[in-house]
């Protein structure tokens, strides 16, 4: 993740819900900027939009939560800014409606501050990742355009995230889908190749050692060989990524959609995410070790 601060956006019309946020958050050393509603929030971000993430309440004067997450998902700017929701009104409806707005995230009141401070942290290190694939994207070269079908075979989140980048240029606009094929290449290690399980994944993220678990599977016999094999493929229809590790699959189908069960979760939103935003078609076949995303021309 880079080195610089993470700047997050506290947006709430009650100051004492604000100032509460703040002090919840002070100890995770954020740079934390505060705005009363929507519409001083959109000010703040339309004039600098180096933030890292948002979060909102939902009712608002002005310009209330839900307003202000279209009106990000609008912008081209804020298309991969991950934007949390807080609420009191918890009904399925209710957070389908934010989901399918685009936000993969949702905090209840009133707050639970340990879990405040792990979906933020998730978050922020989501949008890290993004970043820096995009990083790299900005430093490759152009050359992809024109290739025709290629092959590649990696094994480290790192090699992942190369591979992200290179990729990315190979489409119109390498921006919509780096995210997306970042999130297919880094899911087919982590749950692919070494076997970390959605359980797993979530205790080793609240207690911050999923990098080292990576690292330390990654050198067991059992995982040291495996490798995952990406594909390009270039047709006068469409762009294909296919990805597929070695692994023993698992049950993609509830993963392929945003769902409310999974909306107060620090993590389970790549795949949807990368098929909501980054491809026209995502699909799993088989067992689950092979998936293909396409964007059609």
């Amino acid at each position: 993740m880079s080195e610089s601060t993470p700047r997050l956006l506290l947006v709430d019309d009650t100051p004492v819900n604000l100032e509460a946020l703040s002090q919840a958050l002070q100890t995770e050393h954020y740079e934390i900027h505060m705005a009363e509603d929507g519409e001083a929030a959109w000010k703040v971000l339309d004039l600098d939009p180096a933030f890292d993430l948002v979060l909102l309440d939902l009712m608002m004067p002005r310009l209330d939560g839900m307003g202000l997450l279209r009106r990000l998902k609008e912008d081209p700017r804020f298309r991969h800014l991950p934007v949390i929701l807080q609420t009191a009104d918890a009904a399925p409806e209710r957070i389908a409606e934010g989901i399918q707005a685009g936000a993969f995230y949702y905090l209840t009141k009133p707050l639970n501050l340990v879990v405040l401070r792990s979906v933020v942290r998730a978050a922020v290190e989501s949008r890290r990742e993004v970043q820096n694939v995009e990083g790299e994207l900005a430093q490759r070269a152009r050359g992809t355009g024109i290739m025709q079908r290629a092959e590649f075979r990696y094994r480290s989140p790192e090699d992942a995230r190369a591979l992200a980048a290179l990729l990315a240029w190979a489409y119109p606009d390498p921006d919509r889908v780096a995210m997306g094929i970042w999130e297919l290449l880094i899911n087919a290690v982590e749950h692919g190749n070494l076997e970390i399980t959605y359980a797993e994944k979530t205790q080793l993220m609240q207690e911050r050692r999923m990098l080292a678990e990576v690292a330390e599977r990654m050198e067991r016999p059992e995982f040291h060989s495996r490798h995952v094999i990406a594909t390009f493929e270039r047709s006068a229809s469409s762009l294909t990524l296919t990805v597929e590790d070695e692994g023993p699959g698992f049950d993609w189908k509830p993963y392929l959609v945003l769902s409310p069960d999974r909306a107060f979760h620090t993590h389970g939103r790549g795949i949807a995410m990368a098929k909501a935003l980054c491809f026209d078609e995502v699909a799993y076949e088989g067992r689950g070790n092979r998936v293909v995303a396409r964007v059609l021309l």
